[in-house]
């Protein structure tokens, strides 16, 4: 369900430029200029990845009125012509043999690199810059106005266990491979315009190599957390009534000395938590794909499942390509990966603010695990009735740690 979610979203963001293909229904072009042959806008519109209709071109084999022999001395290719095999291999109707490769090495023309370049260094870095640096305005916005979330009653002096060190663990196995991905992922698409022209390209060709083997490495850290923390909290993060009233009161961080009621975990770090977990799951998906090149092909088979429900036509969207080159689901793979990227590390830059300078106290259910029992009362009441609650049954009477 994760992974159709999120390729129908991708197809929303890419689906308008599709592969060159045969288009019935395209307005036609003026090609008289030519004798019929290409022009110069059918170069450009196919490098701005727009639809064309190439019928004039895959159907030109030559003159049918032509006697055979003529046609048997056009060239030493048993009777086609250069141009005629070159069709073949643009279109990927040539019998092509390779010895190694498969598949990929079968395609000896794939004309889709220069619409993907595009995109990455055009809409995909620029929106990604602009949602980071949005993101950021606006927390600093916000602490400028509510300030930081203060525990508002008395301190007790006393603590209670918030999370195990499994439970820590897991999290900051997660979030610092996130950090360094996010680093070396932003390396990699902005280094070139920014870190060339600051340092030369002698340097930034060391770091550009360090980061692609940081980023590479550090993924299967990021998976096993992701893994671990979804095992862990998942059953603390099913939704309940209490997330109503939570939502409904703005988690009280918007008016001081209000604080709705909550369990383990309440409405807002379960959307968290969610999120994550099913864009850690996308992001991953793709980069196990781009991990292992070709091996991993899913965008073909996602867009005949969404052009089967019939949605991508409801939206105005047309018929989706259900045929895609190798290359071509490397290069929607690639683009899904730093797209899905970009919302993560908005959510997650988020997440770091409300719990380090955002919020008295926070930081330390996930720094030692112990947190102070009048925040525990203010931000989850709920559960700190149930540990008071379980202390009480305790035959020993000793406390029982937070679960």
């Amino acid at each position: 369900m994760a992974r159709l979610l999120s390729m129908f979203l991708l197809s929303l963001v890419l689906a308008a430029p599709v592969s060159a293909q045969d288009g019935p229904g395209l307005p036609e072009t003026d090609r008289s200029a030519t004798g019929g042959a290409t022009t110069l806008e059918d170069i450009l519109a196919r490098q701005r990845g727009e639809e064309v209709d190439n019928a004039y071109r895959r159907n030109a084999t030559g003159d049918d009125h032509r006697p055979p022999e003529a046609a048997e001395a056009l060239g030493p290719l048993g009777g086609l012509s250069d141009s005629e095999v070159w069709r073949d291999l643009r279109f990927n109707d040539a019998d092509v043999t390779v010895s190694a490769g498969g598949d990929p090495a079968r395609v000896l023309v794939q004309d889709r690199g220069m619409w993907w370049q595009q995109f990455r260094e055009g809409p995909l870095a620029r929106y990604g810059a602009w949602l980071l640096g949005a993101t950021l305005v606006l927390l600093a916005l916000f602490f400028l106005v509510r300030g930081r979330i203060r525990i508002d009653g008395e301190k007790t002096g006393h603590t209670v266990t918030r999370f195990q060190f499994i439970e820590r663990f897991s999290h900051w196995l997660m979030a610092g491979s996130f950090i360094l991905l996010a680093l070396t992922g932003l390396i990699t698409l902005f280094g070139r315009k920014l870190l060339i022209p600051a340092f030369g390209k002698a340097a930034f060709a060391d770091v550009a190599m360090a980061s692609k083997w940081l980023h590479n490495n550090v993924a299967w850290a990021f998976m096993l957390g992701l893994v671990m923390a979804f095992v862990l909290w998942v059953v603390h993060n099913l939704p309940d009534r209490t997330d109503l009233k939570w939502l409904a009161q703005g988690g009280g961080i918007f008016s001081k000395g209000k604080h709705p009621p909550a369990k383990k975990f309440n409405a807002g770090q379960k959307l968290i938590f969610w999120a994550v977990t099913l864009l850690g799951a996308s992001v991953a998906a793709s980069g196990l794909s781009l991990l292992f090149p070709f091996e991993l092909p899913m965008f073909a088979k996602t867009f005949a499942i969404l052009n089967d429900t019939g949605l991508p036509q409801l939206l105005g969207l047309g018929t989706l390509p259900e045929t895609l080159a190798p290359h071509e689901e490397m290069q929607y793979a690639q683009l899904w990966h730093s797209i899905v990227a970009f919302i993560l590390m908005a959510i997650i830059l988020a997440h770091i603010y409300i719990g380090s300078v955002g919020m008295e106290g926070a930081f330390d259910a996930m720094g030692s695990g112990q947190v102070e029992e009048q925040w525990a009362r203010e931000h989850h009441s709920l559960w700190l009735e149930e540990l008071e609650e379980k202390e009480r049954s305790a035959p020993d009477g000793k406390s029982t740690p937070a679960e």
